[in-house]
């Protein structure tokens, strides 16, 4: 499954839902939590259901629902029982006996964990791995944890996120590669600032995560070119694997001018494969 952008839409917001569906979201969320107020959280499921049950399924279609412990989940999976998401994002995830707990209420169904929302989440980052057959993804967010511990924010004046949520982010990213799912990076708020995205999108990439996720449709276009190889990208791995089948047994090798080994190989092939992934 590629996932390099993933868009977040009302779900009591059918008009949005129905436009998102003409959008480059490799998937699209249909939000039942935070951007549902507590009036409206009913339609929204009506809504969202309808939604899933009438359009058409060329992108992949997740909702998030509430929480396990919110009092809402119960509501929800009833009303969405009869049309099935793709997948559900599952918010205040509490590692893989929250997955397990969510799996059973939703048996068949993929889950992506919000795994960094309450402090308890943090110490169970390494669990996801216990439980890689029923999850396709692990994403992170700095918004709801500081509230839950009295901090008064999660970012420098610059920007930059200070280090204990720089820590999560990390061992979100580590979780899922640890667990053979994908590393999918938190939003960017200025949803304006496509600039300031496109360098943090740019290096999410670098570091190892494999797509990112939206808040507003016009961060798409930055978000899918960050996480799209480049032509220059792909000829070079593609030079690097020819290098290394055309000196079968070596482990070294000079490549225009630079040493690269086995890690390099194996980076190599790893882009290639997503290439082939992102084919349409």
């Amino acid at each position: 499954m590629t996932l390099r952008s993933l868009l977040f839409v009302p779900g009591d917001r059918p008009d949005r839902m129905e436009k998102a569906l003409g959008l480059d979201a490799d998937a699209l969320i249909l939000d039942l939590e935070d951007s549902v107020a507590l009036e409206a959280k009913a339609t929204a499921r009506q809504m969202t259901a309808e939604f899933l049950r009438s359009a058409r399924r060329d992108r992949k279609l997740f909702v998030r629902i509430n929480p396990l412990d919110s009092g809402f989940l119960g509501d929800d999976l009833d009303t969405l029982k009869d049309v099935k998401p793709d997948a559900f994002v599952l918010p205040k995830a509490e590692g893989g006996a929250s997955v397990e707990a969510m799996a059973v209420r939703a048996p068949g169904i993929p889950i992506l964990p919000i795994a960094t929302e309450t402090p308890a989440a943090v110490f169970e980052l390494g669990s996801y791995r216990s439980v890689r057959h029923l999850i396709l993804g692990l994403t992170w967010g700095a918004e709801d944890l500081p509230a839950a511990i009295g901090a008064t924010g999660s970012r420098e004046e610059d920007g930059r996120y200070t280090p204990p949520y720089e820590m999560l982010r990390s061992l979100t990213l580590f979780g899922a590669h640890a667990a053979g799912v994908e590393a999918i990076e938190t939003v960017y708020p200025a949803f304006r600032d496509l600039d300031g995205l496109a360098v943090y999108a740019r290096r999410a990439r670098r570091d190892g995560f494999t797509g990112m996720m939206a808040i507003h449709p016009e961060q798409l276009p930055v978000i899918n070119a960050a996480f799209t190889p480049t032509a220059e990208e792909l000829a070079q791995a593609q030079a690097i694997v020819d290098a290394f089948s055309a000196n079968p047994g070596q482990g070294v090798l000079n490549f225009n001018g630079r040493m690269i080994d086995k890690p390099h190989l194996k980076q190599a092939r790893r882009l290639l494969g997503l290439a082939e992934r992102q084919s349409p």
